[in-house]
């Protein structure tokens, strides 16, 4: 593998927001995910549990509520009062509506996804018209004398179930009368609380209401009658949020003391067919509230306050027992935060609404150092490492991207409305930031920003689909030329990566495909053959300009510019196939990159391991060991020889955000330890304990 001095980073102190909303697409197979700091994420489940997409955040959309409409269109809502519609192709709002009843706390998609209900703090329920081009106001129904928590259609479509403060209506959707008002016990651990919050309702076919409450209680009323039929007290702590599968079969719930209850339908007795409701598992996954969860056919997921967004499959609906049956925990962005500056050796780190540079500490080998160390050993530093830059944005909106240049003399970063570029100047101690003004309006909304290696060209793939060039001079810029989406699309282009020597660029859109234009010559010179996965990660080689492509699956290719086709070693692991190890892991590859005195050697990562794949020697195949085979001691060694493959991993660093080389024998790590991320979260609820 190498030995490598490596800088292992602590520093980048990232908290990912906390989940708010989840929503599930039973036709796509892709659930999408709403954050506390109002961005929305969508994975696709079929994919490897791939983060495929995002659309950044805004201080002023906290989101309340999520939903997926006919047509894969999907939707959300706030206390802003405002419903949104998101463009999933150019990955920007498409528009706002205001809905005029206050801040929205719930919406709900009717079965047949051409109408919409939102639940308003005025009390108000209202019903839209789902329209190919925008959402029409259709009208109220009665209102209630507080806010609307939370909203079920019936499957029929006939009825609707609203959850506010206290009680439960039932609503007919062809008059908009409530034709019941259910009210609700506020009894909480035998003692009687001043109120009972309905956070979440569940109409089935049958007439059949559940309800989840702050009172620690799921709860089976008949919508007929308006009556309590059946009382489960499951926790001592709110019940937050409820989803039920398809069949009617099975629901989730999720509490405010982390745990996720599964509750099933099950015959009385082995030859009844009468069935009823029973809490069959409970699910510890999670620190913190629960404040979403979603049913698939195959798995529950969940999400809350501890931002991890948990996918727990359910064992006897997963036909085939192998990786797909893990428990799937995600926690970090599959998209790059961090950018580096080999030359200076400063590394620029993404938040929300400001970027920090800083300056990685040096160290001198001395005394005992000077001989070669033992593996593992810790130098002892020269120089701490310097925070020297706090970038704070202007305005409301998250950063979508940034980037710094190789030289460390540049700074560039978009948002949703704007695009920002700084020129940085070091004198000795001193930083000084000047900001390059008149940047051109279709810069803004960039999904991807990338530095040639001499820094003298910057890169910018829109949301649109267009690729643009911009040469960067002294303080000021000038724009050269636009790559125009292919074929009239408008496939936002979410990956770049440009060759060493400048004359290359590799573009990947949404759809998985790979475009690769000629940057002297300024046009399309070919486009990688399509697969079935998204793109992970893509990277040039320096001196053969091969390009590297990582997809979702755990595949990784090798397909030569020049010739316009896959390379022998790409067309020989395809043909033998990876590792079974390697294909079940369940981050994706997020970096890639190239030792330049190695050219036989590709280096690339995710969030727990760093690997090396040297092309020189043999593939490994099932019945060898993936992770850490012995290296061997001497010529003479024919054993351990043989088992020597072409993979090498490492998993000590985790979970790894960032790994690249900043010279031939230096690497730079960043991590994020999870309990690092526990510590900055308020304080979970506090559970009396055995003994205690």
């Amino acid at each position: 593998m190498g030995e490598f001095k490596v800088h292992r980073v602590r520093f980048f102190n990232y908290v990912p927001s906390g989940i708010r909303c989840v929503a599930y697409n039973n036709q796509s197979n892709r659930l999408a995910v709403s954050r506390t700091d109002g961005t929305v994420e969508i994975y696709n489940l079929s994919a490897n549990y791939f983060q495929e997409k995002f659309f950044p955040g805004h201080e002023s959309r906290a989101t309340e509520a999520l939903c997926w409409a006919k047509g894969q269109r999907l939707f959300s809502a706030g206390l802003n009062g405002e419903i949104i519609e998101y463009d999933l192709q150019a990955l920007n709002i498409k528009y706002a509506m205001d809905a005029f009843g206050g801040p929205i706390w719930s919406m709900a998609a009717s079965p047949s996804g051409s109408q919409l209900l939102v639940g308003c703090e005025d009390g108000s329920v209202k019903l839209f018209q789902i329209t190919p081009g925008k959402i029409q106001f259709e009208r109220n129904f009665d209102r209630q004398k507080s806010r609307i928590l939370s909203l079920s259609w019936r499957p029929s479509g006939t009825h609707i179930a609203a959850g506010s403060i206290d009680y439960i209506s039932v609503f007919d959707v062809k008059s908009g009368s409530a034709i019941h008002k259910m009210l609700v016990d506020r009894q909480y651990m035998g003692v009687s609380k001043r109120k009972c919050i309905i956070w979440g309702v569940a109409f089935l076919s049958d007439g059949t209401v559940i309800s989840v409450d702050s009172a620690g209680k799921v709860q089976f009323w008949d919508s007929a009658t308006g009556t309590l039929v059946k009382n489960h007290l499951i926790a001592n702590a709110d019940v937050q949020s409820i989803a039920v599968s398809d069949q009617e079969d099975s629901f989730v719930v999720g509490t405010a003391e982390g745990t996720v209850f599964h509750f099933q339908l099950v015959s009385v007795t082995s030859n009844s067919s009468e069935k009823q409701w029973v809490r069959t598992k409970p699910f510890q996954h999670h620190t913190h509230d629960v404040r979403a969860v979603a049913h698939s056919p195959t798995a529950l997921i969940s999400g809350g306050t501890d931002t991890h967004l948990v996918i727990r499959p359910l064992m006897e609906k997963v036909e085939v027992k192998n990786y797909d049956a893990a428990l799937r925990k995600i926690t970090f962005p599959h998209r790059r935060l961090i950018s580096c500056s080999k030359k200076k050796q400063l590394l620029l780190f993404q938040f929300a609404h400001h970027l920090e540079l800083w300056q990685l500490g040096s160290t001198v080998a001395t005394g005992k150092f000077l001989v070669p160390g033992k593996n593992g050993d810790t130098l002892p530093l020269s120089k701490d490492a310097d925070h020297l830059l706090h970038l704070k944005t202007k305005g409301p909106e998250n950063i979508i991207c940034s980037c710094i240049s190789p030289c460390g003399s540049w700074i560039a970063y978009s948002t949703a409305s704007r695009f920002f570029l700084y020129r940085l100047s070091y004198e000795r101690d001193n930083i000084s930031l000047q900001r390059v003004s008149k940047m051109p309006a279709f810069l803004r909304s960039a999904l991807q920003i990338l530095f040639s290696e001499d820094s003298a060209k910057l890169f910018v793939a829109s949301n649109q689909g267009s690729l643009h060039i911009i040469r960067l001079l002294e303080g000021s810029f000038k724009h050269l030329h636009t790559f125009q989406p292919q074929s009239g699309t408008v496939e936002s282009m979410c990956l770049l990566a440009v060759s060493p020597d400048g004359n290359w660029l590799a573009a990947s859109g949404t759809s998985a495909g790979v475009h690769v234009y000629n940057v002297k010559n300024l046009k399309l010179h070919c486009t990688v053959p399509a697969y079935n996965f998204p793109v992970t990660a893509l990277a040039i080689a320096p001196s053969t300009n091969n390009l590297v492509i990582a997809h979702s699956d755990q595949q990784v290719f090798e397909y030569s510019i020049p010739d316009k086709q896959y390379t022998e070693w790409s067309r020989t692991i395809q043909k033998q196939g990876f590792h079974h190890l390697w294909l079940q892991r369940d981050t994706p590859i997020t970096h890639i990159s190239f030792h330049l005195k190695r050219p036989m050697h590709i280096l690339l990562h995710d969030a727990y391991m760093f690997c090396i794949i040297d092309k020189s020697l043999p593939l490994p195949n099932d019945k060898t060991l993936l992770y850490n085979p012995l290296p061997p001691k001497n010529e003479s060694d024919v054993i351990r020889r043989r088992t020597a493959h072409a993979f090498k991993i490492s998993k000590i660093y985790k979970p790894l955000l960032f790994m690249d080389l900043l010279d031939e024998r230096t690497l730079v790590a960043v991590e994020r330890p999870l309990d690092d991320i526990i510590a900055q979260l308020p304080p979970p609820i506090k559970k009396k304990k055995f003994g205690t």
